[in-house]
């Protein structure tokens, strides 16, 4: 998300190196370039006039610090800027009513809300550890009702049975007072969308809302829709009482335009952020100020951290860390396991995209590493070793490549590749030496470094 915003406001600050100070001249030119970075990511444009004009005047009105250049300063004025315009802070859920806590889920079809759904109820279960319980209302979609009864499955959080066959609102009320006798923390109620805004639904959904009486109205909203998820968040906005927006999908928006101009056309936060098709590692909370850091290429140390607390096994990094200490070397079998928790954690992208200065990487570069089939491969070519194989790499000749390559549907060139880049990676942490003062210098090596061969994966 945001590639393409990062990639033109970083050209516009450049206009700014090497100048002494700022003035009107300078000012105007990188304000003409971050205009039209904004305009470009599909940003409403009263949105953008009012943006410009907020940096006009703090940026006339600025005096550079001794300590800092007239490039950083600017950068700082529109990193202040793109804070406010996304909300200043995170809005978190408010989980302090009388329960069950009802969360109301409402938007278009096809705008993820099922997933959505689930992707919250593992959310609140793990991070706020609550009791939740499930329940659809979607009558008319074929399948939407069992598509949340797997979904619930899946992330092992009780699903309210309904079916078809059932008025929307009776459902509603009856999933509240299972919800009640069960004495859930918190009840998700999934409604029905519709291909676009149309009286019926609102109806439908108003009616829902009033009977249950919800605590956040959640309004779930395609980011690549672009202005369009403006649009219909005002029209629901009107009918319901939103209390915050889930922009999902944001992995396939590269311009970001949703999120700029959301929180300001509707004064409504975002609260959450939907990334790919994966229930368990596919929804993160919405903090502007990390955001604003991550468009500017500044990257997001912090929710770094969050993720690798969250989604790392310590134990088993603990186990890596003594392997190493005593000098028992790093087999196939480790960097399966590596491979494995890379993929928890949302793929190599998920990673380098918090790190600071991605957004210097050429844009073919940005592209490849969204892609996690190379990764994949791997793990599937490791999978076809015996444990000797994964053990004793060097025991892997010419007709066992064969084999491994005909078991995993792969290629003998790229079980060769495979082979080479982890003998590559062994010599690394060879050198990495006691006391992991290597495994630091590894962390602390820029996004550029890691491509040019840092990490084995590209």
């Amino acid at each position: 998300m945001f590639e393409s915003l990062s990639q033109r406001l970083g050209q516009s600050f450049k206009t700014l190196r090497g100048q002494a100070r700022l003035n009107e001249g300078n000012i105007r030119d990188a304000l003409r370039d971050v205009r039209l970075a904004l305009l470009e990511a599909d940003v409403a444009l009263p949105v953008v006039r009012d943006f410009i004009a907020r940096i006009q005047e703090k940026a006339l009105g600025a005096e550079v610090l001794k300590s800092l250049t007239p490039a950083q300063v600017f950068i700082k004025i529109v990193h202040d800027e793109l804070v406010t315009l996304m909300g200043s802070h995170n809005d978190r859920l408010d989980l302090q009513a009388r329960p069950p806590v009802v969360i109301l889920m409402a938007g278009l079809q096809g705008s993820g809300k099922t997933t959505t759904s689930a992707k919250l109820a593992l959310w609140l279960k793990d991070r706020e550890k609550k009791r939740v319980l499930l329940a659809s209302t979607d009558v008319y979609r074929p399948a939407a009702m069992d598509q949340l009864a797997s979904l619930g499955q899946d992330v092992e959080v009780e699903v309210f049975p309904a079916h078809p066959g059932q008025l929307p609102l009776q459902i509603a009320r009856d999933a509240l007072e299972s919800a009640r006798r069960q004495v859930m923390d918190v009840l998700i109620i999934d409604t029905a969308g519709r291909l676009h805004v149309d009286d019926v639904m609102m109806e439908e959904v108003q009616s829902i809302s009033e009977a249950v009486n919800p605590t956040e109205v959640l309004f779930v909203v395609d980011a690549m829709t672009g202005q369009d998820a403006v649009i219909t968040a005002r029209a629901f906005d009107s009918a319901l009482p939103l209390t915050g927006i889930v922009l999902t999908k944001i992995d396939g928006d590269a311009r970001g335009g949703a999120a700029l101009s959301i929180r300001a056309v509707t004064g409504k936060p975002i609260k959450f952020l939907g990334v790919g098709e994966k229930v368990r590692k596919g929804l993160e909370a919405f903090h502007p100020d990390r955001m604003a850091s991550r468009i500017l290429g500044m990257g997001d140390i912090v929710s770094l951290v969050e993720q690798v607390q969250q989604d790392v096994d310590v134990e088993q990094a603990q186990k890596m860390t003594e392997k190493l200490r005593k000098g028992k070397g790093f087999d196939l079998e480790d960097f399966r396991e590596q491979l494995r928790q890379l993929e928890r954690m949302g793929g190599l992208a998920s990673i380098l995209d918090k790190l600071p200065g991605m957004g210097d990487l050429p844009a073919e570069a940005q592209t490849s590493l969204q892609d996690q089939k190379p990764m994949r491969r791997m793990e599937a070519i490791i999978n076809s070793m015996t444990m000797e194989e994964r053990r004793n790499p060097h025991v892997i000749k010419a007709s066992r490549r064969r084999r491994i390559a005909a078991g995993s549907g792969t290629t003998v060139t790229e079980v060769n590749k495979l082979l080479k880049q982890f003998e590559s990676m062994q010599k690394m942490f060879r050198k990495m030496g006691k006391g992991g003062r290597g495994l630091s210098r590894l962390l602390g090596m820029g996004p550029r470094n890691l491509m040019k061969g840092g990490l084995p994966f590209h």
